[in-house]
Formats: structure tokens, sequence, C-alpha cells
């Protein structure tokens, strides 16, 4: 196990109801004047906007309000909120909704206190200040709720990526599962692959003797397995819909992934789908991690076989240890097809003929020279070759 550093601050408030308690949570944590940041559709529909303001108000706490964030976030929508922010002297920063609706509040709470465009700090800039941010979660998937990570896409060659900082870890996170019950069943199997994704990109590692947190890994990703069937069967089993928005939270605050090196390479290669075809961030993961795992797989048999076992059941061949991590990795995604993930590049809206483009951004952009590495290194011969594996055959 690496030596390691460990700061989750984010006070968390779980369960039905617990979104009557925003205004005294914003006043706790020392907000005066609030940016109300969301989506729409839903969160007006449902009441839920309506039920954070008046908290807000019960509380004394005066707000604006910025709604219209998309899926995969993008720039414009945060550089009208860093504007807003400054303008009304907002000192901090409410998201009401699922990770895209943190990831973009993160941006504009970074990009508030920068002095320059707010993209530097997604080009290799550090974050050195923001606003304080609070969440009320409407869908458990990216686990923002609980990180010190955004990803943001810059409309300007919808180039998505990401940035970090524990500045960026919420005061206070508010989880009622029951406001997840409404969600289509697509939105809900996304998210829960984007769940899984998470704990695997941790799995992959080249450390050694990490046991602990292989164990917390195995023991989440088993859950997801359990309970996304089950949620998806039955929309509105709050139980099953309790255990996945805390194993979303606990996928990504890093708790699984102390001490290791990890993996990422699945979600960069996937960035570029969701930047280029606006897919489900999850649905392009279901494509990019059986592809990118089955051509990973000889870097270390043993770590794909030890998943396949204690995970997907499957039976260890020692003899051919590689035959048993290949059934895993199948196992993985006849799972995620069964919830309705899809399988091909065509499915989430790609083609042969774009690969070339994909690997270019994915390989040369905002700071990569040819190669990206995670698990193992990646060059463009191996990402066009992920890419074209991905193909309907």
């Amino acid at each position: 196990m690496d030596n390691f550093t460990f700061y989750s601050p984010t006070y968390f408030v779980f369960g039905k109801d617990t979104e009557s308690q925003a205004g005294e949570l914003v006043k706790k944590f020392g907000g005066s004047k609030v940016l109300i940041h969301y989506g729409g559709g839903s969160v007006v529909r449902s009441g839920l906007l309506d039920r954070v303001k008046s908290s807000l108000s019960a509380s004394g706490i005066s707000f604006v309000e910025l709604g219209g964030v998309k899926p995969n976030p993008r720039s414009g929508l945060v550089y009208e909120g860093i504007d807003l922010c400054r303008k009304e002297n907002v000192d901090f920063i409410l998201a009401v909704g699922g990770g895209s609706t943190i990831d973009s509040s993160k941006a504009i709470a970074a990009g508030t206190l920068y002095d320059g465009d707010f993209w530097d700090l997604y080009s290799g800039t550090p974050i050195t200040a923001a606003l304080p941010v609070g969440t009320v979660l409407t869908i458990a998937a990216a686990g923002s709720e609980g990180s010190p990570n955004t990803v943001i896409t810059k409309e300007e060659g919808m180039i998505k990526r990401g940035s970090g900082s524990d500045l960026l870890r919420p005061k206070f996170s508010i989880l009622n599962p029951a406001l997840t019950q409404t969600l289509p069943p697509y939105q809900t199997a996304a998210g829960a692959t984007d769940i899984m994704a998470h704990l695997y990109e941790r799995y992959l590692t080249n450390t050694k003797e990490v046991e602990v947190t292989d164990r917390l890994i195995e023991a989440l990703l088993l859950t997801m397995k359990k309970e996304t069937p089950r949620v998806i069967a039955d929309p509105d089993n709050y139980d099953a819909r309790a255990n996945i928005m805390w194993a979303g939270m606990m996928a990504h605050n890093n708790s699984c992934g102390v001490g290791r090196s990890q993996d990422w390479t699945s979600h960069g290669i996937e960035h570029e789908l969701s930047a280029l075809y606006d897919c489900a961030h999850g649905a392009g993961l279901a494509v990019t991690m059986p592809a990118n795992f089955r051509y990973v797989v000889d870097h270390d048999v043993m770590r794909f076989a030890q998943v396949a076992v204690r995970v997907w059941g499957c039976q260890m061949d020692f003899t051919d240890p590689k035959k048993t991590a290949l059934e895993g990795i199948d196992k993985l995604q006849e799972f995620l097809i069964s919830i309705g993930m899809p399988s091909t590049l065509e499915e989430v809206g790609g083609s042969k003929e774009d690969i070339p483009k994909l690997v270019q951004m994915l390989t040369h952009v905002n700071g990569n020279n040819g190669t990206i590495s995670g698990f193992t290194t990646l060059d463009e011969e191996d990402c066009t070759a992920i890419y074209e594996s991905m193909l309907r055959k």
C-alpha cells in the first residue's frame, strides 16, 4: 500500500424529506446569499425546487437562480454562472440535481474566485480558492456529491476535461433516495454504470497488497450487481435506491482509492464519446469499459481474474487464469446489457469514420503528448484498436 492522505469533510444528510433542511444547512456553513443551480425539468415539475427555495427563505437566506444545466455540462453556462455570482455577491452555491449540476456548480465556485478564464483550471492550473458548495442530489451516478472532482465540456471544440481540488468537496450533501424514484430506467442504469466504472477504475491498480480497498470495492460492486436489477424492475423500491445512492457516494469520494494507483483510461476514452456524441456518460462507459479491459487484460491477468471470481462468481482456472479474467469481463458486459446499456460504438452515435478524430482528441489535447496513462500506458495505435473493437461485429 502506498502512502496517502485522505480528507473528506462533507456533511451528509441522508433520508426521506431531508431537502427541507437545505436552508439551515446553508446557514450552518456560513452562506447568506445563494446561487441555486439546477437543470430544469423534473426538479421544477416535482416541486423539489420550490421546497428548497421555501427552506432557504424560512432560514432567512436570500438567493438567485440559474437553471439550464444539461448532461455533459457546458462551459457557456459556467461563464454565465460566474458573472451572476460576481454581480449578485453570491457567497454559497447550492446544486439541486445530479452530477452534471454539481460539476457545473463546482466550476462556477472555482471560477468566481479566479482572475482568469475558468477553463485554465481544467487545463492544469491549480484551484486555490472556491466558493462553498452544497448539494441536493437527485441522481445516483457521478458521486460528485462527495468528491473533489468536476468535469466540464468546453463548447469551443467540444473538449471534455476534468479538474479537482479538496476545495471543491461539498460542505454538505442532502441525499434523499426517494428523489431518484422518478428517474427513467435508462437514466437509472446509466448512473449505476458510472458508479461501477468508478469502482473498476480504482480496482485496476499496479499497487500491491491493497486488500482492504480491494474488499471495499468488491462489496460495492456486489451491491450494485444486486440492487440495480431490483430498481430497474421496481423503480419505487426505496431500500434498493438507498443502497445505490450511498454506494455511488462511496465509489467516488476516494475512500476506495487511497493508498493505491488508479486507472481512469476507460473514463478518458469515454469522455471523447460523450463530448462528440453527447451520449449519457454511463452509456458511453458501458461501451468503453469492456473494450478497454479486454485490450489490457494481459497487463495483470490475475487482477482481472480476482474480480471475476470475487464479484462475478467465476471459477478460477489455475491452468489458464486469462480464461477466468475474460469470463469476468464478459459477465460485466452481459450485466450492463441486461440493465439496458449499449455495447457498441454505433449504439451511442459513433461510426468507424470518427475514430481518427476520437484518438486525436484523446491523445493530443490538454497536455497529452500522444499517450494516456493509468493501469497501462496507451498510445495512438492502442487507442485506435480499442475504439475499433467497439464497432458492431
